[in-house]
């Protein structure tokens, strides 16, 4: 499935940029997601989601090339479940434009998922992606406005135990299931409305038949 997201980083588009050369950093502000290393291009790491009471775990890794002209970043990511047959693989595209309120960023995400969270569907993943997007760009303002824009890189290979942050922790689940809650109940809310008119019409239906 492809999903498409946008959001707005209150910096100028040449401090965005930098920022986002900074996969350490910006990793961090990724709900769900921990990196465990850092060796130029490629890295790995784990996400942890969960629906309902059901917690599931991938580890994975992952490339990124850059393109400073079009000021655009493409990942290729891939990770299965730790415990369980589940795979998903990801291709995405972030660019990065001027906007009014700072940097614009659009995120064009083809997505290949198995196992138990593909039940989702397209329309409930994009509204789980939507939250978890405007979360990563709320963590990514704060970055931004308490520690600038991250220098100029100077080595191109980090290993967990440098990484911002110190060693790397195990990441707390993204909540799922509390994120499709909303788009459940509006997908389940006219066959109920129909169900609960269809009551009404057999109770009055009923009590002029008594009548």
């Amino acid at each position: 499935m492809q999903l498409d997201h946008s959001f707005t980083v209150p910096a100028g588009i040449d401090d965005a940029w930098m920022l986002f050369q900074d996969l350490g950093r910006v990793a961090r502000c990724m709900p769900g997601a921990v990196l465990d290393t850092l060796d130029g291009d490629s890295f790995s790491g784990r996400v942890k989601v969960k629906a309902g009471a059901v917690q599931m775990s991938y580890r994975g890794e992952g490339t990124v090339t850059r393109d400073g002209t079009a000021r655009s970043m493409f990942l290729d990511l891939s990770g299965s479940e730790t415990r369980g047959a589940g795979t998903a693989s990801a291709r995405v595209t972030a660019t990065l434009s001027d906007a009014p309120a700072g940097t614009l960023v659009r995120v064009r995400t083809d997505l290949d998922i198995t196992g138990r969270p593909a039940q989702f569907g397209r329309g409930i993943m994009t509204e789980v992606g939507d939250r978890i997007v405007q979360q990563f760009a709320t963590r990514l303002e704060e970055l931004l406005r308490d520690a600038g824009p991250a220098p100029s890189p100077t080595s191109t290979t980090s290993t967990a135990q440098n990484l911002p942050g110190g060693p790397a922790t195990e990441p707390e689940a993204i909540d799922l299931g509390a994120a499709a809650l909303p788009v459940l109940l509006r997908k389940a809310a006219a066959p109920a409305a129909a169900v609960l008119c269809a009551v009404v019409v057999i109770q009055l239906l009923r009590r002029r038949t008594r009548g």
